[in-house]
Formats: C-alpha cells, structure tokens, sequence
C-alpha cells in the first residue's frame, strides 16, 4: 500500500466538476483507492465513489490523503497526484 498526501488547489475543491474527473481517473486502475480529508480529520472513503468522496466536503487548500493498494497502486497514485497539482486538467 503506498499513500500519499496533496493540497487540493481547485477553487471549488473535490466538487463536482473536477470530482467527476478524479473518480474516472481512480477507476483506470486496479488497484483499491481510498481518500480522506486530513483538513477535515475524516476517515477514509471509496475514492472511486463519486458520492463518498463528495462526502469529505473538501474545499480549496485542504489537504487530502490518497492510498493505493494493489498491482498499479504506484501508477494509480502518480496519475492522480498529477490530476491534482494540475488543477483537474488531463494532459494528453
């Protein structure tokens, strides 16, 4: 299992829009992935439940932590890491 921690720069945070882009980024790979709010001291979640992870309420520059487990877990989580420090924008 690999974890990491990353601060969400959208301004709207992990709602909507960009969640939607976040869940189908996690749903590429095999591995589990789960997700909780460090700024909200929230459990985690299934973070390739679009309804679970819009229930952390995260909001711009809160932190969140991302754990990966299993074959792809590496390449799962650079991808989404990515995702975010991009601001939600797929590079191509």
């Amino acid at each position: 299992m690999k974890n990491l921690q990353i601060k969400v720069i959208n301004e709207v945070g992990l709602h909507a829009r960009p969640l939607a882009v976040f869940i189908s980024e996690a749903k590429k790979y095999q591995s589990t992935i789960q997700v909780k709010n460090v700024s909200g001291a929230t459990d985690f979640v299934n973070g390739k439940s679009i309804l679970s992870v819009l229930s952390l309420g995260v909001e711009k520059d809160q932190f969140i932590e991302i754990a990966a487990d299993g074959a792809d877990e590496e390449q799962a989580l650079e991808a989404l890491k990515n995702l975010i420090e991009s601001d939600f924008v797929r590079k191509l």
